[in-house]
């Protein structure tokens, strides 16, 4: 009898811990918040968040009384007390464990971000796999507020862009903030984030009726790479700049680009696959960086004179797109160097091929890595042609 009694109170027990709805929340109470931003609002910070309008998202059609998402904004001392404000606002808690993309505003990134982004870090509804991106040259309430085609959520046509034109073009770099924080707390090594730009009147962004033009007179655009020195926003790398952070990196998976023909004209090419090496050396007791890059092309487009059936012509052009990459890669350590920002983990790979050295230069490695001598040698492959050989506005000369 006793044995029977330990055996249903355990059975109680049980239920009680292995109950899987104590913590439940009903769909109608919350608001999915799909984007945050974070502005300076005097000493305090402002909290923005971009939530989903369900009525407008669910039906195909919409009931055309609202937008597809409606943004909320409250400042407070922390970003997580302006977030608690927020319920002043909304008649929904809100839920952002579908948090698609992070903006952070200029102005907040160069003054700096660890502090806002600690409070994220510890928030265990907020999951880690968001993207976070800097509004160049405007805030990100406003980013937040404009209204976006093809996609009717702003936020995931930011997420989705984002991964499209990293994986496509190359100028931009997809930053979860797991990996935004690991580079934060290691003081040897900087970070980097994508910048987004808004084009066009705000007013008109943030109306219905942009949905129904077909050229969007307000939109946004991803623009550069924002270069950080510890946590702090201090340069922007170009279109050019952030292409050769991504072949620094090994992070381009495909783009285009075109270089001068030998006897003028231009010759686009699509880089089909790239690889990159990075290791250091240290010589004659000082550290050093030797990348190698490997680029496999396409031809995509001719607007010169050029006969790609000769092999020493080939080569002459592979040589040129040789010189033009290292001219890019050059560039962008260049900036880099000149803000003491080592945001390709140069240090890293010195700590890797000599500890010792790494002990001697680590306590000064910003100064070190602004002299740091960076090898760089380029293989350029160009495989196919297309469909035709040369260029079809060539004519052949008639005998």
């Amino acid at each position: 009898m006793i044995r029977l009694g330990r055996i249903f109170c355990t059975l109680i027990l049980l239920g009680v811990v292995l109950s899987g709805c104590w913590d439940r929340h009903e769909l109608n109470d919350l608001a999915i918040t799909v984007g945050v931003g974070f502005d300076k609002s005097g000493k305090e910070y402002l909290v923005t968040t971009q939530i989903v309008n369900p009525n407008e998202v669910a039906s195909k059609k919409g009931s055309g009384y609202s937008t597809p998402i409606t943004t909320f904004s409250a400042s407070g001392v922390s970003v997580l007390e302006a977030a608690r404000k927020l319920t002043t606002l909304t008649p929904r808690k809100i839920f952002a464990s579908h948090l698609r993309i992070l903006v952070i505003s200029e102005e907040l990134a160069r003054e700096g971000v660890s502090k806002v982004l600690d409070g994220l870090s510890r928030d265990h509804e907020v999951r880690s796999d968001f993207y976070i991106i800097v509004a160049k040259g405007t805030t990100a309430a406003k980013v937040l507020q404009i209204l976006t085609p093809i996609e009717r959520i702003p936020a995931n046509k930011m997420f989705k862009t984002l991964e499209t034109s990293e994986k496509a073009w190359a100028p931009t770099v997809s930053v979860q903030l797991d990996r935004f924080i690991r580079n934060l707390s290691k003081p040897t090594r900087d970070s980097v984030l994508t910048g987004i730009r808004l084009n066009g009147d705000l007013e008109k962004g943030k109306s219905k009726s942009v949905l129904s033009e077909t050229k969007p007179s307000t939109y946004l655009e991803y623009s550069g790479i924002a270069l950080f020195k510890k946590d702090k926003l201090v340069d922007w790398l170009n279109a050019e700049e952030s292409k050769g952070y991504n072949y620094i990196m090994g992070n381009v998976k495909s783009t285009m680009g075109h270089v001068t023909c030998p006897k003028g004209g231009t010759i686009s090419l699509e880089i089909i696959r790239a690889k990159t090496k990075m290791k250091g050396h240290v010589v004659n007791g000082k550290p050093e960086i030797n990348i190698q890059v490997f680029l496999e092309e396409n031809v995509s487009e001719v607007q010169c004179q050029i006969d790609l059936l000769d092999p020493n012509t080939v080569s002459e052009l592979e040589r040129i797109v040789e010189t033009k990459l290292k001219q890019v890669m050059f560039s962008t350590i260049k900036k880099a160097k000149q803000n003491k920002a080592d945001i390709f983990g140069f240090g890293d790979a010195i700590e890797d091929a000599s500890p010792k050295t790494w002990l001697k230069v680590k306590s000064d490695w910003e100064n070190e890595f602004a002299k740091l001598k960076v090898n760089i040698d380029a293989e350029i492959n160009i495989r196919r042609f297309g469909t035709t050989n040369n260029s079809i506005i060539v004519r052949p000369i008639e005998e």
